[in-house]
């Protein structure tokens, strides 16, 4: 189940969430296609990608990479020029992020880190929204720490993966969406670089942030079908190096290509789910291959929840005989027994259940027991409240105490800080 709408007295709708893992491939955070775009691929050479005014060549820029200067004379040794990427070093790229949808028992806490917390240590505690902030001020040299170089492409795409990755975190993805457009297109010969002890032509940006990179891409640019062909693209070359790490019998390269493109076309499927080709995305998960278990494999599950297949969503994580199904697993086959309306499972769709059967007060006490134990998940919060909405005149006090009692909480990695849209203040 991924959410239901009960009404109430007023007949407005409230919105109930399913119990889900925030920090796992989500429907709504993988890409779409429509029934007419089976062939992605085919359509390239007539329907050119859209381009926006951000991305037009200019000084320094990935398109114009070399400024000024003739060709060397004959006989003078060439001697490769840093590539420079200043122009992911300019302020006025980055947007700011205000502290004003937070609420106040979270901004005021003894626990906000001070300016000058090491980046590593905000991730590893779930200062997610800091660690942004953080990763933006190395970035422009705004910050206690100093600026990286801007012929050092490592530490920058670094930098800037944490940026990305940490707005989608803390829910303003369309702000990432915004940003990553500085990067231009990454398929140009200036993100290449030549292995001088191979000879091999390898990409310099990571594989995370070129994988991110198309999603905030597509919604950026309003086109959806855009991801889906750029994920074909990233396809294409991980079974190229699939390939090379086969013919040299490397062995670890050889998994991590694998574990890619396996991770590739369960996003196609989602990209198709999400843009409504419902029919397309049951093809595609039909056609993949891939391994057993995993976290591939949680995706597909998802995935066929989402289309409704539960029988198909089952299959994907009852895989082998006398093995232990994981924590993840038992999840999935709890909502696989919730679709076929067996109510006994996962607490926060346990409460959820109880409220569609009118024993609200007993999924209100389930939630609450969960927080006292120190769960603090967005859906867990935003169901919580609801529920508070839907029983008391009172709601609003009961949402600021429990926002106080969440950031009495312990830090974790899974992200500390909550916004006021988690408790629908």
């Amino acid at each position: 189940m991924d959410q239901a709408q009960p009404n109430d007295e007023k007949g407005h709708k409230r919105t109930v969430k399913a119990a889900a893992n925030p920090l796992s491939p989500h429907p709504q955070l993988i890409p779409q296609l429509t029934p007419k775009m089976h062939s992605p691929l085919t359509s390239r050479a007539t329907s050119p990608l859209p381009r926006s005014p951000a991305l037009s060549p200019g000084p320094g820029t990935p398109s114009n990479p070399r400024r000024g200067g003739g060709p060397a004379p004959p006989g003078t040794p060439t001697t490769p020029r840093p590539k420079d990427f200043s122009f992911l070093l300019r302020p006025e790229i980055y947007h700011p992020l205000t502290p004003l949808n937070i609420p106040p028992a979270f901004r005021n806490s003894t626990k906000q880190p001070p300016p000058q917390t090491p980046l590593s240590e905000l991730l590893e505690k779930g200062h997610f929204r800091a660690a942004a902030i953080s990763a933006v001020q190395t970035l422009t040299g705004t910050g206690h720490t100093p600026q990286p170089d801007p012929s050092d492409p490592a530490k920058i795409f670094e930098l800037l993966y944490t940026r990305l990755a940490c707005l989608t975190l803390i829910n303003s993805t369309d702000l990432a969406a915004q940003e990553v457009k500085a990067l231009g297109d990454l398929n140009s010969a200036f993100y290449l670089a030549e292995d001088a002890a191979t000879g091999k032509t390898n990409h310099i940006v990571p594989w995370e942030l070129r994988v991110l990179n198309v999603r905030l891409q597509a919604i950026g640019f309003g086109d959806l079908r855009r991801a889906v062909m750029s994920y074909y693209e990233l396809a294409r070359e991980a079974r190229m190096k699939l390939a090379e790490a086969m013919g040299e019998h490397d062995h670890s390269s050889r998994e991590l290509w694998r574990e890619r493109l396996e991770d590739l076309g369960v996003r196609v499927a989602g990209a198709l789910v999400e843009m409504g080709d419902v029919k397309g995305a049951g093809e595609h998960l039909r056609g993949l291959k891939v391994g057993d278990g995993g976290k591939i494999e949680m995706m597909r599950a998802l995935l066929w929840l989402r289309l409704g297949d539960v029988d198909a969503a089952r299959g994907c994580v009852l895989v082998g005989e006398g093995r232990e199904v994981t924590r993840g697993e038992r999840v999935v086959l709890a909502l696989c027994d919730m679709a076929d309306g067996e109510y006994e499972m996962v607490v926060v769709n346990l409460a959820v259940c109880l409220l569609y059967v009118g024993k609200m007060q007993e999924g209100r006490a389930l939630l609450e027991g969960l927080v006292d134990a120190g769960r603090s998940s967005h859906t867990l919060l935003f169901n919580l409240t609801t529920m508070y909405e839907l029983c008391t005149e009172r709601a609003r006090s009961l949402k600021v105490k429990l926002s106080e009692k969440v950031a009495a909480m312990e830090e974790t990695d899974h992200g500390w800080e909550k916004t006021n849209a988690d408790f629908k203040l």
